[in-house]
């Protein structure tokens, strides 16, 4: 059996104001033809098929394009799951009606996971598709007082695959979810504020291919069979020294599963370019495209008159410009850490150290957290 891993898409996501439907349209014209021209026998989405639970009319008018013509068109089954950007019931909404269409969609998260099976040469494959599984909820949908964190939560939800599993068939699991030892971007929203967001890859034996979501570097994830496919595009300028990807995935009778990951052509790509304005200013090199979005990083000390503007007449899609040599009140950097490269537990701590001059407490770090989760919990339109 043949089949595309992707995830992460975000369809409707903005880049430091930019809207990137029309990127994220190129790329997936791309995936289509993929799909067309290996023959895949499925294309597995493994979460964040939207950047906002409520997405933007363009964002659904695209991903509804790109659907129809895989599942209608190419005949093509697709199943995919929710991810933690997604909303469950909107993402899911007509799932029953259009699994007879090819298309299979895992919204909200059920204690039953129901498997798609697709059949080769050597008999069914099961596609057991667990959506981003919040320990609130499965907490409440296992009735269970036990499952405290992300860990718990897999292990239970993959306990209860394993009890109906026919034995000595293969198996692959999608789910949306950050594995111990993953290499982290700066695009991709914590799953937990709190730090307990990591899942063993022990969880996952017995599968002969996991397709997991959430992490925006295409990686192994502890073992060959483990994958992330990585995201659509880069969405972060952490991400400028990435290779953006699709899985293409073969799998021998035994379930043995052989990867390739295909290369995904960009339309505009995202850039770090470091040096002196006037250098800057005389143009892109051999190769670069000047449409790219790029992140300048100026090694001027002195004062710069509208650099922005001056950069935008050769670059017009310069979206950040950096002054390390800089403070905002014009004095030499002085080792400030770089907000940036901070999650958002340690913006906070930092935001109240500077408020209130006192370190942030423990009892007041949980009950951010508290908080922060609960606010998202609620944004994706989930009752624990």
């Amino acid at each position: 059996m043949r089949f595309i891993h992707t995830a992460d898409w975000h369809v409707g996501r903005l880049f430091h104001g930019v809207h990137l439907t029309e990127d994220q349209a190129f790329a997936l014209e791309q995936l289509i033809n993929l799909a067309k021209q290996a023959r895949v026998d499925a294309v597995l989405i493994a979460g964040d098929i939207y950047d906002s639970a409520i997405p933007p009319p363009d964002a659904v008018k695209l991903l509804d394009e790109v659907l129809f013509r895989l599942t209608v068109d190419a005949k093509v089954p697709v199943v995919l799951i929710g991810g933690n950007h997604d909303s469950p019931d909107r993402l899911g909404f007509g799932a029953r009606l259009l699994t007879g269409q090819r298309l299979h969609i895992f919204g909200p998260l059920s204690p039953q996971v129901t498997p798609v099976v697709l059949e080769d040469h050597a008999g069914p494959v099961y596609i057991y598709a667990v959506p981003y599984a919040e320990p609130p909820v499965v907490r409440e949908q296992l009735q269970s007082d036990t499952i405290r964190d992300h860990n718990a939560a897999m292990q239970a939800l993959i306990a209860c695959i394993r009890q109906s599993h026919p034995a000595g068939t293969r198996a692959i699991l999608m789910t949306h979810a950050f594995v111990v030892g993953g290499e982290e971007s700066e695009s991709e929203r914590p799953l937990s504020v709190g730090g307990a967001d990591a899942v063993d890859v022990a969880c996952f034996d017995g599968f002969s291919y996991v397709a997991l979501g959430h992490l925006h570097r295409p990686q192994t994830a502890g073992r060959e069979c483990v994958q992330y496919a990585g995201s659509l595009l880069k969405y972060s300028f952490s991400e400028a020294g990435h290779t953006k990807s699709v899985h293409v995935v073969d799998m021998d009778p035994l379930g043995n599963c052989t990867i390739e990951r295909v290369r995904l052509t960009v339309r505009r790509d995202v850039r770090c370019v470091q040096g002196y304005l006037a250098d800057i200013l005389k143009g892109p090199n051999a190769g670069e495209n000047p449409q790219d979005y790029l992140m300048v990083t100026l090694l001027d000390t002195g004062a710069i008159l509208d650099a922005m503007g001056k950069l935008r007449e050769v670059y017009p899609n310069v979206l950040h410009i950096d002054r390390p040599a800089l403070t905002g009140n014009g004095q030499m950097h002085t080792g400030r850490a770089d907000h940036r490269r901070m999650n958002d537990a340690e913006l906070f701590a930092a935001f109240f150290s500077e408020v209130t001059g006192s370190e942030l407490m423990t009892a007041e770090a949980s009950a951010y957290t508290t908080v922060v989760d609960a606010m998202r919990q609620r944004e994706r339109e989930v009752t624990s």
